[in-house]
């Protein structure tokens, strides 16, 4: 407990998924919430995303943890929106210390339009850097940024396993998106390292969240089949982790983020962590 005590975490996608989950440990460990999400669908990313009811469902957990927490409906792709809210929560809670660009669509599927690309890019990439260059003028010495990537995504885009891996153009730009954020981390923490403000990614594999329960997901793990069920895709989750699970689940993804927003990783820089049960040593990432 306490880990993050008096630490102000700013978490985007928190309305569900892994979002919530770092936003629930975050506060259990002692730290304040802002909590951001588009709250609204995409039109090229097939499954549903997040509402405002589960954003409100993130903000009372937080609460329930004793924590203070502001959440706001805001779109990543835009920084004006962006800095607007986050000035204002940190007007609100004083300080901000911990950066989480967490927000992330996953538009697969070869019927996917080109949109598809634009979204999952200007999501999963611009998004990233909207998020953390707003919150870099309100960074002192000791903080740190953090964010999403995936082992999925630094996969050759020719495929796993004799088959594309991720399919359609929303394919082509998560992976794109993914793959940059290795480069872009790395070269913004030697930026910051003078200021003792840390800047590391995490790479999940197959994580237990709606993203990966959903029917473009499925049908990407069994191409075999033309309307795989969850029950059909699970027989082929596991095949990507070198140890035998068929994924981790959000709060495994939460631990590695209490520790890079803990004063435990004051030195911890430059970093890009697979919480991946063994899935890029099978893959050769």
């Amino acid at each position: 407990m306490n880990r993050v005590a008096g630490k102000v975490v700013l978490i985007t996608g928190a309305a569900r998924g892994q979002g919530r989950s770092h936003a629930v440990h975050l506060a259990d460990e002692g730290a304040d919430i802002i909590a951001f999400d588009l709250c609204e669908d995409i039109a090229s990313n097939e499954y549903p995303l997040a509402t405002e009811a589960d954003l409100a469902e993130t903000g009372r957990l937080v609460e329930k943890a004793g924590r203070r927490v502001v959440t706001a409906k805001v779109d990543v792709r835009d920084r004006a929106a962006l800095r607007r809210e986050l000035d204002a929560a940190v007007a609100t809670l004083g300080r901000l210390d911990v950066v989480v660009a967490n927000a992330g669509i996953a538009p697969l599927g070869n019927d996917v339009p080109v949109d598809g690309f634009v979204d999952a890019f200007d999501v999963d990439f611009v998004g990233v850097v909207n998020t953390i260059h707003s919150a870099l003028p309100h960074l002192d010495a000791g903080a740190s940024i953090i964010a999403t990537g995936s082992v999925a995504g630094l996969v050759p885009q020719t495929g796993l396993n004799g088959q594309q891996a991720l399919q359609g153009p929303g394919g082509d730009g998560y992976g794109l998106a993914k793959k940059m954020l290795w480069t872009y981390t790395n070269s913004l923490a030697l930026t910051l390292g003078p200021k003792s403000i840390r800047v590391n990614a995490i790479h999940p594999t197959n994580c237990n969240t709606d993203m990966l329960q959903s029917p473009p997901m499925f049908r990407t793990f069994r191409p075999d089949l033309e309307n795989p069920t969850a029950e059909d895709a699970k027989v082929t989750f596991p095949f990507m982790q070198a140890m035998p699970t068929p994924w981790v689940e959000p709060e495994d993804v939460s631990h590695a983020v209490v520790f890079l927003s803990s004063d435990e990783s004051r030195f911890v820089t430059g970093q890009q962590l697979r919480v991946d049960a063994g899935a890029g040593l099978k893959l050769g990432v």
